[in-house]
């Protein structure tokens, strides 16, 4: 990776200027004058350098990139029947009882350092007049406003520091509400986003940010801005619910093709995220890639391609950072590529959405491990991992005891994600136009088999009439696409429908459970469901599982007549043999009681959901989804306590475990 020069640089050792050691301190002033160390370019890219280094370190790379990002309709993983005062209260919708869970202050620490020095290097770039001093100046607001646009989806409104830390200078501001700060970096952004060089002809390629990246976050943001967020009272509004839209603040001014242009409203802010991502590919258009699975084995390969689908990937240094396919990615167990640590999976119900003819479902869901080189087991299906990423498709070895520090990138933003912002926000101002469904096929297209171009993408996007409909495509489209990226909680946020796919997933996997029950199918919930497999046949040749069905029942004179063990598949004698997984079986609990006679558990006869469906989602109570979800974080108690003006009041944080 052609930036693993420069973070290595970085993390022995970065020059900066005063700098937050911690969010309410100031180290003494550098012993460098400003002007000294933004005279030259390599200087100032020591700097910028500094705040990349956040990217490297725990906070982002095991909390903030993925693991957070749960629990929802697409990402969710299985916490414990109660809180435990670790990250899975944030996977169960508790974070709010966290404020003394240390991973926090550790990631809005971290958060404001990244911001606080890319804020050194604006304000020591700002007015120097050589072009690459400008796109520096550019990079930096572009890592600023990634940052913010973390903190105000895991924190809400948060203190906005639009300059760096300076001995005497008053720190202990007051949370600023999100719009402003989103208005703000979006300003900063369009401002700047000219000066900076596209990753074709980047020194750093896709491994720094660049134009294409600007162009994309300024859309993602301008989205954000248009959309919903937790608000003090603990509901969702968009800005103009309850601000002052046409204020200054909440205004960004722009010129697009000659023509000057002001978003205020929700409607011009979809109108200036329509416009950039146009802007984006009419300046740089590209064809998505083909092949959806080569776009993840290249970054396991360590390999970038200049100008393609992936705008920006976060770098990583082989054993000295990145977590992707250590805590997100395939199971793998043993072997010579090392072990992960997985924790972000997928829905079943997700894994059941996908068309059967989708070639995107089997690069994103597994729910095969390795347990060690070229030997597959088969797991859970509540423990779907996210196939995208895997130790086994690395091309170096890290050996038996290596788990973090894989050095493989994570991708911040895809051109798909593009196509698909375009799509929205031209449907969200003129309903479901040929502009729209244009965008919409693109996707799609890579997704299916040629042949199957003329149902699934054509007669499919065609079919979408109405703006509700194709929003609800559009969804839809995204969670198959960008399955996985951590994208999906805040996209359900801004969109306000987190509360309804909560409650729907629930029901589907409640549902998925009764249709293995033969006494429940012929409820009318469970009728949707009856074609899917109560349990999964599955043989090993070689160490390699293969399955005969992947979700669906087998006639019965499809079922294999005998069936072994999983752990006696590669005995000589049952060469050819089949084992089983549960599929549907598991999302239902058959209750037992004790016999009075004998003492025995035994079936009553009744039952519950699993505990997966239960726990999952412990955090939100309200059967009907149209409550707020409690998504926000709090802030850690060391900082409220060392703030006069910061507390955990509001914002929909639950504070009690019941």
């Amino acid at each position: 990776m052609k930036l693993n020069k420069y973070i290595l640089v970085a993390l022995i050792g970065v020059t900066t200027l005063a700098s937050c050691n911690d969010f309410l301190e100031v180290d003494s002033p550098s012993q460098f004058d400003t002007n000294y160390v933004f005279n030259t370019e390599s200087d100032a890219l020591k700097v910028l350098l500094g705040a990349y280094v956040e990217f490297n370190q725990d906070p982002f790379s095991s909390r903030m990139a993925n693991v957070w990002a749960q629990n929802t309709d697409v990402e969710c993983i299985a916490p414990g029947d109660k809180p435990d005062g670790s990250r899975r209260d944030i996977w169960s919708l508790q974070g709010g009882l966290l404020e003394n869970f240390g991973d926090i202050k550790k990631a809005w620490d971290s958060n404001y350092l990244a911001i606080d020095r890319a804020n050194q290097v604006i304000e020591g770039l700002t007015g120097k007049a050589s072009a690459g001093m400008k796109a520096l100046l550019a990079e930096a607001h572009c890592l600023r406003a990634h940052r913010y646009w973390m903190l105000c989806n895991m924190w809400g409104d948060v203190p906005y520091f639009a300059e760096s830390a300076k001995a005497g200078m008053e720190l202990d501001l007051p949370k600023t509400d999100k719009n402003i700060i989103f208005t703000r970096e979006i300003q900063a952004l369009v401002d700047n986003e000219e000066n900076m060089q596209f990753s074709d002809v980047h020194e750093a390629g896709v491994e720094r940010m660049n134009r294409d990246f600007a162009l994309g976050l300024i859309a993602r943001l301008a989205l954000y801005r248009a959309g919903y967020g937790m608000t003090a009272d603990g509901t969702m509004k968009r800005a103009e619910d309850y601000l002052d839209v046409t204020s200054n603040d909440l205004t960004v001014t722009y010129t697009i093709n000659g023509t000057e242009k002001r978003a205020s409203t929700s409607a011009e802010y979809y109108e200036l995220a329509k416009d950039y991502c146009q802007k984006l590919i009419n300046l740089k258009n590209r064809d998505l890639n083909p092949n959806f699975k080569d776009l993840f084995q290249k970054q396991c390969e360590f390999v970038t391609t200049l100008g393609g689908e992936i705008l920006y990937e976060v770098a990583h240094v082989e054993g000295n950072g990145g977590d992707v396919a250590w805590c997100i990615g395939q199971v793998v167990t043993g072997g010579s590529k090392g072990k992960t640590t997985i924790q972000v999976n997928l829905s079943p119900a997700y894994y059941c959405s996908f068309d059967d003819q989708d070639i995107r479902r089997d690069v994103t869901c597994t729910f095969v491990k390795y347990t060690n080189d070229n030997y597959q087991e088969v797991d859970a299906i509540t423990s779907i991992a996210v196939g995208k990423w895997s130790r086994m498709m690395m091309t170096s070895n890290p050996g038996a005891d290596s788990s973090k520090g894989t050095g493989v990138n994570w991708p911040l933003m895809r051109y798909s994600d593009v196509l698909l912002m375009l799509a929205e926000a031209e449907n969200a101002l003129n309903g479901p136009t040929e502009l729209a469904k244009a965008q919409l096929k693109k996707v799609r297209a890579r997704a299916f088999a040629v042949e199957n171009h003329p149902q699934k993408v054509e007669n499919y996007v065609n079919s979408l009439n109405s703006k509700e409909a194709f929003f609800n495509a559009i969804v839809d489209e995204r969670a198959w696409e960008l399955g996985g990226e951590a994208l999906r909680k805040y996209d359900l946020v801004r969109w306000n429908i987190y509360g309804t796919k909560i409650v729907k997933t629930k029901e589907t996997l409640t549902q998925m459970g009764r249709s293995s029950v033969e006494e429940f199918q012929n409820e009318p919930g469970v009728q949707p469901y009856l074609n899917l497999a109560r349990k999964l046949y599955y043989t090993r040749t070689k160490g390699i599982i293969s399955f005969l069905n992947d979700k669906y029942a087998l006639d019965p004179e499809e079922e294999p007549t005998e069936t072994v063990k999983p752990e006696d598949l590669d005995k000589e004698e049952n060469v050819g043999k089949y084992a089983t997984s549960n599929f549907t079986s598991s999302l239902i609990k058959a209750l037992t009681a004790k016999d009075p006679v004998t003492g025995e558990e035994v079936k009553t006869g009744e039952y519950e959901p699993a505990a997966y469906i239960v726990n999952c989602y412990r955090g939100y109570t309200d059967p009907s989804g149209q409550a707020a979800v409690p998504y926000l974080l709090p802030i850690g108690a060391e900082t409220v306590a060392n703030s006069n003006v910061l507390n955990n009041e509001g914002y929909g944080l639950v504070k009690t475990s019941n």
